[in-house]
């Protein structure tokens, strides 16, 4: 693909991800959800799963951002399964990313590197980690963004990120700027996140090392991509979802 937009624009806060892909075929969230539970006010992985670091695994010098997006994602995955942390080096990051970049730094299509992930896995350290399946979030609806989040399947997400967005983050302050001047979707470029919770005021993300807050208005503006990604060892709250329904979908696609 083209190198991504504002892949190196930053001296510190790289992007990578490219235009957004759409698939017909892809399942949607809302067709594997088998109960609607009250959800409560704020939510984070984290607070429950206490002792989880968020490294920035290379961002600060690759466009590398979607398998960084990823090694976040599997480190929650496996603190579920294997009750610990497990190692994830920058190492185990870049050499994923340049392989599936073709060796170059360009960035990476959201769902190629999902469909390569299910598919094929990727290693780290001596060993393989797949994924299930991943499916399509409703960006608009806020309450199966939440649903998503609450499940423990994980949400991984595409933005077009603003230029306004850069002193948002630099300083440390929520992604809430939508009008003025830089506020443009994209003018910055585009970059994938991890979504590991959300409180009243909108969804809390990983990126560049550590908690993003942003706020349902710039997700809703700036959001162009989200997926509920399911682990290969089922670890999700089975009380939301149906597994039935899952499996099902799973054979009526192909595994090559």
């Amino acid at each position: 693909m083209a190198t991504a937009k504002g892949i190196q624009a930053h001296k510190v806060f790289k992007l990578g991800k490219g235009p957004a892909k759409r698939d017909k075929r892809n399942f949607k969230f809302a067709a594997l959800l088998k109960a609607a539970p009250v959800l409560p006010s704020s939510y984070d992985f984290d607070i429950k799963h206490p002792g989880i670091p968020t490294p920035m695994f290379a961002n600060d010098t690759l466009g590398c951002c979607v398998i960084s997006g990823r090694a976040h994602q599997t480190l929650r995955f496996e603190d579920i399964e294997q009750g610990s942390v497990v190692m994830i080096t920058d190492k185990d990051v870049t050499t994923e990313y340049l392989k599936e970049s073709g060796g170059v730094d360009s960035g990476l299509i959201v769902l190629d590197s999902l469909s390569v992930w299910r598919h094929k896995g990727w290693k780290v350290g001596k060993r393989k980690y797949l994924i299930q399946a991943y499916s399509e979030v409703d960006r608009g609806n806020h309450t199966q963004v939440r649903q998503a989040i609450y499940a423990n399947v994980g949400v991984g997400i595409g933005v077009s990120l603003p230029k306004c967005a850069q002193t948002e983050v630099q300083t440390g302050q929520p992604w809430a700027t939508t009008t003025g001047a830089g506020s443009a979707p994209g003018s910055w470029g585009g970059h994938y996140v991890y979504m590991c919770g959300y409180t009243p005021a909108g969804p809390v993300c990983i990126t560049w090392g550590k908690k993003q807050q942003m706020t349902w208005r710039w997700f809703d503006k700036y959001c162009d991509e989200a997926y509920a990604i399911f682990d290969a060892k089922n670890n999700f709250k089975k009380a939301m979802i149906n597994n039935t329904a899952l499996k099902s979908l799973l054979k009526t696609v192909s595994k090559a």
